[in-house]
């Protein structure tokens, strides 16, 4: 059996643990996130490159819209902290426009607005529905992927 004192001094170590580790989890995982995140939307697009270059264009079109949402989502964590727990690339990229630092990329955004919506359109279309994309579609949504981490570096 336990005394008092070293009943005392474990519940002393479990709090003082805690504490150590509830601090790490609010400061921490928003730069770990960040970069997991971006870490993530680069291995998607290399994947996406891959796809295409193996002629795998549905799997090209649903990695590049992962690279893509990754990625702008990564860009909001970092600005502003956080980010809406949304699949919408547009959605993401109506809230890049407030962030100034963010211009050119908001602005390629709407400028693609039609091929982003393609891009949404493969986060379903190609798993879910009977859509096969062809090498044109897929070459464009890589196109329009490597301009977003290219234009996301300068954010």
């Amino acid at each position: 059996m336990l005394s008092m004192r070293a009943l005392a001094f474990i519940i002393g170590r479990i709090l003082k643990t805690l504490i150590m580790a509830s601090e790490y989890f609010l400061v921490m995982p928003r730069i770990d996130e960040v970069r997991l995140l971006r870490k993530r939307a680069k291995s998607f697009f290399v994947r996406a490159l891959e796809s295409l270059n193996s002629g795998d264009y549905d799997l090209a079109a649903f990695l590049s819209e992962q690279s893509v949402q990754l990625y702008l989502k990564s860009i909001l964590l970092e600005k502003i902290g956080d980010y809406p727990r949304v699949h919408s690339i547009l959605t993401l990229a109506f809230i890049l426009k407030k962030l100034p630092d963010c211009k050119d990329l908001a602005e390629f955004l709407d400028k693609k607005k039609a091929e982003v919506r393609l891009l949404e359109d493969a986060y379903i279309a190609s798993r879910y529905l009977l859509r096969e994309y062809v090498k044109e579609e897929a070459e464009m949504l890589v196109n329009v992927a490597s301009e977003v981490l290219k234009y996301g570096e300068l954010c």
